[in-house]
């Protein structure tokens, strides 16, 4: 049986003690002076996002997917880094992938006694046939829900690169993952509120994963998007602007280059950079693995 009382997550926190008796700026400002903690604990574990990425980028260059996994806040944050992949990056919605127990129901309410149930986890991930060229990311503030626990152990059986995003030293997930990313932010202000501290140390790592990757597989010329999916009059402006940030064109030359395009903003980048007509460029990028500044070396461009 887990000793709970054993858990950084579940300690009380000496300097919020006496937070009741608080007016409201001074809570805030306690709050304040815990979140500065986060970004620290993060930085003390960059190498092993890093590995992470590495894996999450061998995988998908394969054919894989990353998929997350969660209950609770944990799960919550797993399917937002998700769901927020396609509109940034163009990416197909079944490359990177949240689960969160309970369901999407859980997403809004709570579902009591999900994240204690790893045969559903397990469940979860044999249903989608995951296999060696994937990563599974298991989600636990605490490293304790069996929900992750069970899901992780099935997809190491199945070949997948496991992964433990926890927030408490020691996290008992962290035995059956192959890398361990542990950001120890210390006790929350209100004791065991995960959502806090925590979730945003969980959120931090969840940005640099798949940010990180994304740049890796060439979703990004210099740090522009140039894989977004205009599907919004913000993004359609944002598409033009970035084609006219990377190229020096004003705005009626990036209009008529994304039109020529298909949209496509880095089909739109290498035609003007290059001089090429979209068909070329298309090409040059699939033979640079979608790489941006490749596509432009192959036609003879420079910037």
């Amino acid at each position: 049986m887990l000793d709970y009382t054993k858990l950084t997550t579940e300690q009380v926190n000496p300097a919020t003690t006496d937070i009741d008796l608080c007016s409201s700026e001074e809570i805030v400002r306690l709050i304040n002076e815990e979140d500065k903690k986060i970004a620290e604990a993060v930085s003390l574990v960059l190498p092993e996002i890093g590995k992470a990425v590495d894996a999450i980028v061998a995988g998908m260059r394969k054919g894989g997917h990353l998929y997350y996994v969660g209950a609770g806040t944990s799960g919550r944050l797993g399917v937002l880094d998700a769901s927020e992949c396609p509109p940034t990056y163009g990416t197909d919605p079944s490359l990177v992938v949240g689960i969160i127990a309970g369901g999407d129901v859980a997403l809004r309410n709570a579902v009591e006694g999900a994240e204690d149930d790893p045969i559903a986890g397990a469940g979860e991930i044999s249903s989608r046939n995951i296999n060696e060229n994937d990563v599974v990311v298991g989600i636990t503030a605490s490293g304790s829900a069996r929900y992750v626990y069970g899901a992780l152990e099935e997809a190491r059986k199945r070949g997948a690169v496991t992964v433990a995003v926890c927030t408490t030293a020691h996290a008992a997930l962290s035995e059956t993952a192959d890398i361990s990313i542990l950001p120890v932010v210390g006790p929350e202000p209100i004791m065991g509120s995960t959502r806090m501290k925590s979730g945003t140390a969980q959120k931090m790592v969840l940005n640099m994963l798949t940010t990180a990757t994304m740049v890796r597989l060439g979703k990004t010329f210099h740090n522009l998007m140039v894989d977004l999916t205009p599907t919004n009059i913000k993004l359609v402006d944002r598409t033009a602007r970035i084609v006219m940030q990377a190229t020096g064109a004003d705005r009626a030359t990036a209009d008529a280059a994304l039109a020529a395009a298909g949209n496509k903003p880095k089909v739109a980048i290498v035609s003007l950079l290059t001089g090429c007509d979209p068909e070329a460029a298309v090409k040059a990028l699939d033979e640079s693995e979608g790489l941006v500044r490749g596509a432009i070396a192959k036609l003879g461009g420079g910037k």
